[in-house]
């Protein structure tokens, strides 16, 4: 039983943290745009100074590591399942009277 509480905590803290690392990636993201750094700088907004986007940031590892989270909750929730099983709460159905 108690197991299966501090699995079912540890369950929801993945999902938690997955999400929360997933939207900080993206958020990430949209703030190291080259295009819209361009956009906000004012620097570039005069007609005289000609701003170009550099080089484009790879989040290819970063992403690998929100899947990787993802996985983990996936694993967590399997470890759920079979500890529910071994619990008193999962119980075999009696056979009907023939």
């Amino acid at each position: 039983m108690i197991d299966l509480l501090i699995t079912g905590i540890f369950t929801f803290l993945w999902l938690v943290a997955s999400s929360a690392w997933g939207k900080g990636l993206t958020d990430v993201g949209w703030s190291t745009s080259t295009t819209d750094l361009i956009s906000v700088i004012s620097v570039c907004k005069i007609q005289a100074n000609k701003c170009t986007p550099g080089a484009i940031p790879q989040f290819g590892p970063l992403n690998s590591s929100v899947i990787a989270g993802f996985l983990n909750l996936i694993l967590w929730a399997g470890n759920c399942w079979f500890i529910f099983k071994e619990t008193h709460f999962h119980t075999k159905a009696a056979p009907s009277p023939t």
